[in-house]
């Protein structure tokens, strides 16, 4: 099993804090974001080996961290990607980017992704045991609790299986306050769709255009995230983040 986390934003919401430096290389609670993502999905023992895809701009800043990042729990090795875009107008896009590394690497495993600025309160081993269960893709959920949150991401609703029965990105009639986030599992039998979600020239931004696309195609199932998560999108959910997990 192989491990791809995005990077390769240009977080301008962020400005000026990312101006100068990456998103998931901002620190939270004394450490940076990226290394909270992978203290949790460290522990899903059959992930081999990591992709950080991100981009020109930033690329030297990843190799730079990843030189002293030696943690003594990490059991894979990992590759910094560049995905040589410059800046929003010439990105990849986050399907683009999971598609470079694919391609690049000859990747014919199955596959997780994961945001590098989505943060969990609780680790991922159960959601590595979940997906190697299931054999079928499958994307993290979360309750936001609100209608009006939900419209900011997107609306999930599943059957008793929690097998996916509607996708919808930022809603804006939501039915349900089940989001999908930025952790998906991508069996090796479904890489092929992905190519040809790809060729066909679909939106190669937001990862959950994926799920949208699949899910009427294959069997697509979800996992509950225990505990807290954040998606750090804003200088308000990353304050809130350094309060909550300064205190965990």
């Amino acid at each position: 099993m192989k491990l791809i986390i995005l990077a390769a934003g240009y977080a301008t919401r962020l400005y000026p804090l990312t101006l100068n430096k990456p998103k998931p290389l901002l620190p939270v609670a004394g450490k940076p974001m990226l290394e909270h993502v992978l203290d949790n999905i460290a522990t899903i023992r059959a992930i081999e080996h990591a992709y950080v895809v991100t981009n020109a701009k930033f690329a030297s800043h990843f190799e730079e961290w990843a030189e002293s990042y030696h943690p003594p729990n990490l059991h894979f090795s990992f590759s910094i990607v560049n995905d040589q875009s410059t800046d929003d107008s010439n990105k990849l896009g986050a399907i683009g980017d999971m598609h470079l590394v694919m391609k690049k690497y000859l990747l014919d495993d199955d596959i997780i992704v994961v945001g590098g600025d989505n943060l969990f309160s609780s680790d991922l081993a159960e959601f590595g045991e979940y997906c190697e269960r299931m054999k079928a893709p499958v994307t993290a959920v979360y309750d936001v609790g609100d209608l009006e949150e939900i419209k900011k991401y997107n609306a999930i609703e599943i059957d008793a299986d929690g097998r996916i029965t509607y996708f919808e990105e930022k809603p804006k009639v939501p039915k349900s306050t089940l989001t999908g986030i930025a952790l998906y599992y991508y069996p090796q039998s479904v890489l092929p769709l992905i190519q040809q979600y790809i060729e066909e020239g679909n939106n190669p931004d937001q990862p959950g255009r994926l799920v949208q696309w699949l899910y009427p195609r294959v069997p697509f199932y979800t996992w509950k995230v225990p505990g807290l998560w954040y998606d750090v999108g804003s200088l308000e959910t990353l304050e809130e983040a350094n309060r909550v997990f300064s205190n965990l």
